[in-house]
């Protein structure tokens, strides 16, 4: 038995609460651990050539439409390194907090679909989110990485405080 096997089994016989408070410890490493993949992600994915020549496009609408930034703009750039990075971070987030968090057995055909769908409207409202906080950011002055990078990890921190109790929900079934 590991370590933290073993701290797993201390605090679930100390009760519900304890055991809860235990997970919510691990949950909180893991999502720094999927935060840091997810800023991480972002600067590597937003300096892609590839994927930066995309500012350029006609896509000027709604989540497309981030500010102008040293004379060009960075719409559908910004908005698919962001969103990739966050669907990278929940990747690992969903496997690690399955097995390690919560040492659940349940079902990865039925739990995923769910957690996916969840996921996807959290994107959505980052994906509107980001983009505003951004702007306000960078009408502060603020530097475009720190802009981008703080509006990121604002929807990274109230993903956290939304999955918490989804994961707990969904992965109720011990292995």
């Amino acid at each position: 038995m590991s370590w933290l096997d073993n701290i797993d089994a201390a605090a679930a016989k100390k009760g519900k609460k304890v055991e809860t408070f235990w997970q919510f410890v691990k949950f909180i490493v893991v999502s720094l651990g999927a935060c840091i993949v997810q800023v991480v992600s972002l600067a590597i994915l937003y300096n892609i050539p590839a994927i930066k020549d995309l500012s350029d496009t006609a896509f000027h609408f709604w989540v497309f439409d981030y500010p102008v930034i040293g004379g060009e703009r960075c719409g559908l750039a910004l908005f698919i390194s962001a969103n990739v990075a966050n669907i990278l971070a929940q990747i690992v987030a969903f496997f690690v907090n399955k097995e390690k968090t919560f040492n659940s057995g349940a079902n990865v055909a039925i739990t995923l679909p769910i957690y996916i769908v969840f996921t996807i409207a959290l994107i959505f409202f980052s994906a509107w989110l980001s983009p505003t906080l951004n702007t306000l950011f960078l009408g502060f002055g603020w530097a475009e990485a720190l802009a981008r990078n703080a509006a990121m990890m604002i929807c990274s921190a109230l993903q956290f405080f939304l999955y918490f109790p989804v994961d707990k929900i969904l992965f109720h079934k011990k292995k």
